[in-house]
């Protein structure tokens, strides 16, 4: 989970309190304190709050919280005085576009770091690591409007952030650390995505990197922010940066963005989204009885506009920098973290039941059985990884049968596994100071297009690794299942040209098993020859 740093000036300044209340308080809305050092603290915050990534938003938070402002926080947005165009092949690229300007920013070194660890934390909390949402905030002093927002050839130059002379995006892509980087966002496009001012200036060459010309600096106060992407995330990053800026005193502005087509938009929208929740459904929820202008009380705690509708309806308004509210109950566990959960009395459950073990559970176990009788241990890692792990490492094609997280808690979880045996390459990379031969398997989920599945993965390390070991191991596990099977030459790419192969069960493969290729074991960071299988268990 995030980590964010808040220094106690700032901290004690935008909330309004002593450091000791809120490093009591804080908690109690959701986080863990990690470290109390001198000047700062840092706390883990949940994912699924991103509004929390900074130390304005934790000040927004606990002034409601502490009773010092209660209610729904209400941001004046003033007319457009800025225009952005965009070119008609950017919608072929990275389409979704959102920006605003913010004025009269009082900015601080910590301040400052503050707005550039909240584009980080948002970059991979919200943008899959930039993929689906990237943020640029630009000195607008620097540049001049109207904006244009193009799909740019790759030998056009400009200064790039943190470097002194002109690049082609094509060599940042190449040579800049960002670049290579997240080089791979753009690798199927022959044009790339650039923000230039009236003069043809760079403002930012999105995904990837700022020009150095826009840096923001203490002594910037007007500020453009953009937010680009493939999805309408761009537009909830935009509301947290936007209002994260506003509670330094800036003052919010629109920005007007006219497609190819003429068409016009304001992409900019804090108006609060309303729901109606009724005191059944939180009595029914929490498991008590709480008053109505007890759960008004405690939404208004909570950041949210409420208002008694009769009949035990309340009508709720939900700020738009709110990314986890989704339905009722998200608003009803508000209420309970407002109430306090220490408060809500323990009810032993009034049905019993009687279990049995699932089928699937009785196939794993078998099978347990089974791989620790011939030698191999057990090992339980993470079901989530990261495509570079999944794919990249073991050289395999990047997949569309992949289940994303939402808002992952780290870059390396962004997605569910769809095959085991790359969690087991990292056990071995982990343990390199372990005696050889390493034998380890697990026996676990799987999620392939949305569906479960149960797989089996073992690999084997030493000097002496090779494909007649691995064959052995699977006919050992085959007979032992009863299972009849074939194999037939494989192409997968993890695995060594000539030793490998797939397994196959009446006509269909179910698995593959052989000798991994040399690439994948540099990868990993190994120096031993490694072999492994994998395979679908039945449901």
């Amino acid at each position: 989970m995030p980590i964010i740093t808040l220094p106690y000036d700032d901290l004690e300044k935008l909330t309004g309190t002593d450091k000791d209340t809120i490093i009591k308080r804080v908690p109690m809305i959701g986080a863990d304190i990690e470290r109390i050092e001198e000047e700062s603290i840092d706390i883990e915050f949940f994912p699924d709050r991103p509004d929390l990534y900074s130390v304005e938003g934790v000040a927004r938070a606990m002034r409601g919280f502490l009773d010092i402002e209660t209610g729904f926080c209400e941001y004046e947005v003033r007319p457009f005085t800025v225009e952005i165009t965009k070119d008609e092949h950017i919608d072929s690229i990275r389409p979704v576009f959102g920006c605003a300007v913010v004025r009269g920013v009082t900015f601080s070194s910590s301040a400052i770091k503050s707005l550039m660890d909240l584009q980080e934390s948002l970059h991979w909390g919200l943008g899959r690591d930039r993929k689906k949402v990237s943020i640029g905030v630009h000195d607008l002093s620097r540049v001049r409007a109207p904006f244009r927002y193009i799909a740019a050839d790759p030998d056009f130059s400009f200064v790039p952030l943190d470097f002194t002379e002109a690049m082609t995006m094509r060599e940042i892509l190449e040579k800049h650390p960002k670049g290579t980087r997240f080089a791979h966002i753009l690798d199927d496009f022959e044009k790339y995505p650039l923000i230039l001012d009236a003069n043809d200036n760079v403002l930012s060459f999105p995904p990837i990197i700022n020009g150095t010309l826009t840096m923001v600096s203490e002594e910037t106060t007007d500020l453009l922010v953009d937010v680009t992407g493939l999805s309408n995330e761009v537009y909830t990053a935009l509301n947290i940066v936007t209002t994260a800026l506003a509670e330094r005193g800036g003052q919010i502005e629109y920005v007007k963005v006219v497609a190819a087509d003429g068409s016009e938009s304001i992409p900019l929208d804090l108006e609060p989204r309303v729901k109606v929740l009724t005191r059944e459904e939180v009595d029914g929820l929490i498991g008590m009885k709480l008053p109505v202008d007890e759960i008004i009380r405690q939404l208004n705690r909570m950041g949210f506009g409420a208002t008694e509708l009769g009949d035990g309806s309340i009508e709720v308004l939900i700020p738009r920098y709110r990314a986890d509210i989704l339905d009722n109950s998200d608003i009803i566990e508000d209420v309970a973290v407002g109430y306090g959960f220490d408060k809500i009395p323990a009810v032993f459950p009034m049905n019993a039941t009687v279990g049995r073990s699932h089928r699937l559970s009785d196939i794993g176990s078998a099978m347990r059985e089974i791989m620790t009788g011939l030698g191999y241990l057990q090992v339980m890692p993470f079901t989530l990884t990261s495509e570079r792990v999944h794919f990249d490492w073991v050289c395999r094609e990047r997949t569309d049968d992949v289940t994303y997280l939402l808002h992952p808690i780290s870059e390396d979880q962004t997605m569910v596994r769809t095959t085991i045996m790359p969690n087991l390459m990292e056990i071995l990379s982990l343990n390199q100071h372990r005696e050889l031969p390493q034998r380890i398997f697990e026996v676990g989920d799987v999620v392939i297009n949305g569906r479960n599945g149960l797989h089996l993965a073992a690999v084997s390390i030493s000097p002496q690794a090779n494909f007649t070991e691995v064959r052995e191991l699977v006919d050992a596990v085959m007979r032992e299942r009863m299972v009849e099977y074939e194999v037939i030459e494989s192409e997968d790419p993890a695995f060594m040209e000539g030793r490998r192969a797939d397994i196959i069960v009446n006509g269909t493969k179910v698995g593959v098993m052989g000798e991994i290729f040399p690439q994948v074991i540099v990868n990993f960071g190994l120096g031993q020859p490694v072999v492994g299988f994998e395979i679908d268990l039945p449901d």
